[in-house]
């Protein structure tokens, strides 16, 4: 018998989602590991604070050159420690656990900051915070897209990575208000220190009250390694009750969208397995499929890295954490240089203008976080990059302008064109990194291949540290050049191999580079698995009729009549069916 071809949206919410109680309640939930983005802007931020701080830089003896280079690295020095192990812990013993152990670790680093009297127990803090804020960083965002309502898993990761800025935001101004407040004294930079455990603590307390991943339910359901007293099943009826709880808003596990999310689920999982009986750092690049999609990871981790980090401001004594490498590393890193390079040398002025960028690189971050399933990853990857070339390209004329032949009104075109980049590199690279790397990863391979992707990014910082200001005292504007050909280079690789991933569901994503039978089976499962429940529930009867099969609704609700009527006033057994002959 051939079922109906179902596919997720027959299943749907198709209301607005503050009306659903499962999708308000889960959304709420997710706000805790959204947190994690936060911390990470906070945490990275505020020792570029801490340095503007009178009492703090008289405490630590004023420190400069390879001590104060140590102190801003020693973060990521934790993070680099503990990002092999993290995906471990996260596969192993769950996302929950994972974000848990890191928050703890964190706060035992953030007590002994506080409490340091030398420069090595300062830097020691810095990298306990490091260590384990990469545990939160691996767990949190797979927490976030395995949990996530079938329709607002792009905007919800994409949200993500965004959220980064609050917390810098958070800290720049945190740091403000003590030093405003305490002046001289000691709890000028211990304050600030203290804020840093804040959201932390409350990962710590709350994140048990969050629902695990009902794909690792799953997982556990297959292998059960490190859950050895409960049987496969009772790991399965699990992950079904999380999706009935949240997904189907009344806990049903027989409701149709349940019955299709846990069909694909583990006809996924066990795809994987049977591909690689085993998972290692060495499964990455088993299948061509999986060489594809690192291929992809790590080409787009460079794109948005070797423009995105920390703009060292000498002005300012600080810096500010934005993106780079396709031409906005040389903003994000050096934007005190840049400035100057185009005649604009009054510390007020450069500080509204940086002070500008930052506002202003927020807000379009959080509205392509919303929209990326209505334009699509592709388009706005493709417009992302086409506006980058087209604006730095200008940028690069005008400061050329300037220096060549001391043109005001070209270097004064430079600022409006700086904030042109900035919008373009933010409505794709900023929300869409985390997100996009996560949604083409399968599950098997999901918190490795977020692993790779974050030491990608550690490398494109590293190089845009070392490599730029050298290159900038070598050549001046003409490196501008060596920008916009790798911004031709990006918008070329964009066109070529970025897919379409708007849509589907995450199983149908994470199988898109394997061909076309993979997707063809998981749409069969979850479409057999949805047929044989509304059938059983009366909902709807196949029959055969001279080798033609036909899809008869007992219950006569026409499609959308039923679509229009308000969610609360829906009988459980009414679904989006449309009549179909196959």
């Amino acid at each position: 018998m051939a079922p109906p071809e179902w596919t997720v949206v027959d299943f749907i919410h198709t209301g607005p989602w503050w009306q659903n109680r499962g999708i308000l309640i889960l959304n709420l939930f997710l706000v805790l590991p959204l947190l994690s983005s936060v911390v990470n802007g906070l945490d990275s931020s505020l020792v570029n604070g801490l340095q503007i701080i009178p009492a703090w830089q008289e405490y630590f003896g004023h420190p400069t050159g390879k001590t104060l280079g140590l102190i801003s690295a020693a973060q990521s020095i934790g993070g680099l420690v503990s990002l092999p192990i993290a995906p471990l812990i996260s596969d192993g013993f769950g996302r929950r656990a994972t974000l848990f152990l890191g928050s703890l670790i964190m706060l035992a680093g953030v007590v002994v900051q506080t409490a340091s009297k030398t420069v090595g127990v300062f830097i020691g803090s810095r990298v306990i915070i490091g260590f384990g804020l990469q545990f939160c960083l691996n767990s949190a965002p797979l927490l976030l897209i395995e949990l996530s309502y079938p329709t607002q898993r792009g905007k919800i990761t994409s949200l993500y990575n965004s959220s980064w800025y609050l917390g810098s935001i958070v800290s720049a101004w945190v740091c403000f208000g003590a030093y405003d407040q305490a002046a001289n004294s000691l709890w000028s930079f211990r304050i600030p220190t203290l804020v840093q455990a804040f959201l932390p603590f409350l990962q710590v307390v709350l994140i048990w009250f969050v629902p695990e991943s009902p794909r690792f339910l799953v997982s556990k359901g297959y292998t059960s390694l490190y859950d050895l007293r409960l049987p496969d099943q009772i790991q399965e009826g699990k992950a079904a009750a999380v999706l009935a709880k949240f997904h189907a808003n009344g806990g049903d596990e027989r409701d149709p969208l349940v019955v299709f999310e846990l069909a694909q689920i583990r006809h996924a999982i066990r795809l994987e397995e049977e591909i690689n009986s085993s998972t290692s750092y060495k499964s990455l690049l088993a299948t061509p499929g999986n060489r594809k999609r690192m291929r992809l990871i790590v080409a787009i981790a460079l794109f948005s890295q070797w423009r995105y980090g920390s703009a060292t401001c000498n002005s300012l004594t600080t810096r500010y954490t934005e993106p780079m490498v396709s031409g906005n590393g040389l903003v994000s890193y050096y934007i005190n240089l840049i400035l100057e390079g185009v005649g604009i040398k009054d510390t007020e002025t450069k500080a509204y203008i940086n002070g500008g960028l930052q506002v202003m690189s927020f807000s379009p971050k959080q509205v392509a976080s919303l929209l990326v399933d209505w334009a699509g990853r592709r388009k706005l990857f493709l417009t992302s990059n086409t506006g980058m070339l087209i604006s730095f390209s200008a940028w690069t004329v005008s400061n050329a302008l300037y220096i060549n032949y001391d043109n005001t009104a070209a270097a004064k075109a430079t600022i409006p064109l700086i904030f042109i980049f900035y919008f373009f590199y933010d409505i794709a690279y900023t929300p869409m990194v985390v997100a996009y790397t996560l949604e083409i990863l399968p599950y098997k391979i999901r918190a490795r291949g977020f692993a790779i992707m974050n030491l990608t990014v550690m490398l494109a910082i590293a190089f845009n540290q070392f490599i730029n200001p050298v290159a900038i005292d070598a050549i001046g504007w003409w490196y501008y050049l060596v920008y916009c050909g790798w911004l031709i280079v990006e918008l070329a690789f964009v066109a070529a191999f970025v897919v379409e991933t708007k849509g589907r569901t995450l199983e149908e994503t994470s199988v898109l580079f394997d061909g076309e039978q993979p997707s063809q089976d998981l749409l069969a499962m979850g479409g057999d698995a949805a047929t044989m429940t509304m059938e059983s529930r009366g909902v709807i009867e196949v029959e055969h009729r001279s080798s033609r099969v036909y899809v008869r609704i007992e219950k006569k609700i026409e499609f959308h009549e039923m679509q229009q009527r308000p969610y609360s006033d829906r009988h459980p057994t009414d679904f989006a069916i449309m009549p179909q002959v196959l």
